[in-house]
C-alpha cells in the first residue's frame, strides 16, 4: 500500500511527465490546421469543416487544458452546464463574428494570451486572489465568457488560414464550429469520468492541488513558447535558413531562402509583377520554363498572410497532374527553382481576408511570361488546373 509521501511522489511524477512530453514536443507550439487538410478543405464540402472543427478541438491542448480548470470543482449537472455554456457561448460569439469579418490577428499572440488564461483558471481554482493577493477573485462566470471570447479569436485565426468559401461563408464558419463543439463535448465527458472517479478517492486532494499547479506551469511555459515564436515571426530576418527540396520536388531542385526584400537592389530583378487578389479570392500566375531553367524570385503582400502553392505543369499533359514545390500560408516568400521539366511554373494564392490583397512579384531567370500577349508559349492544358489564371 502506498503511503502518502510516496502517493504525492508518484502523482507529481506522473504529472511532471505528462507536462514535459505535452510542452517540449514540437505540437507544443501551435496546433494549426496542416498543408493537407488545407488542400483537402478545397474539395471539401461543410462535412469537412466540421471534421476540422473537431478534430482541432481534440488536439487543442491549450483549449482542452482551460475547460480541464473551469470543470475541474463542479460536481453538479447544472453548474458543469452553466461554466461550459458560458464558455461555449465565448469562443462562438468571436469565432463566428472575426472569422466573417476577416479579422485578423497575429496567431502566436493569440495562443500567448489563451496560455496566460490557463494559467488564471487554475490560479482561481487554488483560491490564489484570497492566498496571495489577499483580494476577492472576480466573478468566474463573467471571467469565463470573456475568456472565451479570447479563445474563439484564436479559433478564428487557425479558421482563417483555409481557404474560405465566398459563397458559403457562413455555413463553412458554423460547420467548424459545430465540429469544435462536438470535439470539446467528447473531452468533456472523458474528464468528468476521470475526475468523477477519482474525487471519491483520499487522494483527490493532493492530485487537485498538483493538477492545478501543473496547469500554472503549463500556461506559463506555453505563453513563454508561443512568444518566443512571434519573435520569430516579427524579426524573420534575424532568424535565416535554407530549406532543401522536399519529397514533393523529386527531381527538380528548389531552395527557399528566408531574407529580406529590401536588402535586395531593385534593378537585379529582371520583372516586377503587380497581382492583386480580390477579397475572398484566389487567383494563379504562371511563367513559362524550360527543362533545367532557373528561376529566381521573391513576392510579399502588405502583410495580409495568404495560402499559396508554388507548383508546375509539364508541358502537353492532358491528365491534370501538377508537381508542388511548396505549400505554405506567409505574408511573403523566396526562393530559387531549377526545374526537371519543361511547362508552367507558377503560384496559386487564396485569400480569405474580407479585402483585396495586392501582391509584389520579383523575377529573375530563364524564363517567359504568360500574361504578355505578344508571346507565343505553350499553353497549359484546359484540365491542368481549376483555378483562374492570370
Amino acid at each position: 500500500m502506498l503511503t502518502r509521501p510516496k502517493l504525492f511522489l508518484l502523482l507529481f511524477s506522473i504529472t511532471t511527465g505528462l507536462l514535459a512530453f505535452v510542452l517540449l514536443s514540437p505540437i507544443a507550439y501551435a496546433h494549426g490546421m496542416s498543408e493537407a487538410d488545407k488542400l483537402a478543405i478545397i474539395e471539401g464540402g461543410n462535412w469537412r469543416y466540421m471534421w476540422l472543427g473537431a478534430t482541432h478541438m481534440l488536439s487543442g491542448y491549450d483549449h482542452l487544458a482551460f475547460v480541464f480548470g473551469i470543470i475541474f470543482f463542479l460536481s453538479t449537472f447544472r453548474d458543469i452546464a452553466k461554466y461550459v455554456t458560458a464558455f461555449t457561448l465565448g469562443h462562438s460569439v468571436t469565432l463566428i463574428f472575426a472569422t466573417f469579418n476577416g479579422i485578423q490577428m497575429n496567431y502566436f499572440l493569440i495562443d500567448a494570451v489563451i496560455g496566460l488564461s490557463v494559467c488564471y483558471i487554475a490560479f482561481a481554482n487554488i483560491d490564489g486572489f484570497r492566498k496571495y493577493l489577499n483580494i476577492d477573485p472576480p466573478n468566474m462566470l463573467w471571467m469565463i465568457v470573456g475568456l472565451g471570447l479570447i479563445h474563439g479569436f484564436g479559433l478564428s485565426t487557425r479558421l482563417q488560414e483555409l481557404p474560405l468559401s465566398e459563397d458559403s461563408l457562413l455555413l463553412n464558419i458554423i460547420s467548424f464550429n459545430v465540429g469544435i463543439e462536438i470535439g470539446q463535448v467528447s473531452a468533456l465527458v472523458l474528464m468528468l469520468l476521470i475526475i468523477a472517479a477519482w474525487r471519491k478517492r483520499h487522494s483527490f486532494k493532493t492530485f487537485s492541488l498538483l493538477a492545478n499547479y501543473g496547469l500554472i506551469l503549463a500556461g506559463g511555459l506555453l505563453f513563454l513558447m508561443q512568444m518566443h515564436g512571434y519573435e520569430h515571426t516579427v524579426n524573420a530576418d534575424e532568424f535565416i535558413t535554407s530549406a532543401e527540396a522536399s519529397p514533393q520536388t523529386a527531381n527538380s531542385t528548389f531552395i527557399a531562402m528566408e531574407k529580406s526584400a529590401d536588402k535586395r537592389a531593385p534593378s537585379q530583378w529582371q520583372d516586377t509583377i503587380s497581382i492583386t487578389i480580390p477579397a475572398r479570392g484566389d487567383k494563379e500566375y504562371k511563367l513559362y520554363l524550360a527543362n533545367g531553367a532557373t528561376l529566381e524570385y521573391s513576392w510579399e503582400t502588405d502583410g495580409t498572410a495568404l495560402f499559396y502553392d508554388f507548383h508546375g505543369e509539364p508541358a502537353g499533359d492532358t491528365t491534370g497532374y501538377f508537381k508542388s514545390f511548396k505549400k505554405s500560408t506567409e505574408s511573403q516568400s523566396n526562393g530559387v527553382l531549377t526545374t526537371s521539366f519543361a511547362g508552367n511554373h507558377g503560384w496559386y494564392w487564396k485569400n480569405t481576408s474580407a479585402s483585396p490583397v495586392v501582391i509584389i512579384l520579383h523575377v529573375k531567370g530563364e524564363y517567359q511570361r504568360l500574361d504578355l500577349k505578344n508571346l507565343e508559349l505553350i499553353e497549359p492544358a484546359e484540365n491542368a488546373t481549376s483555378h483562374d489564371t492570370l
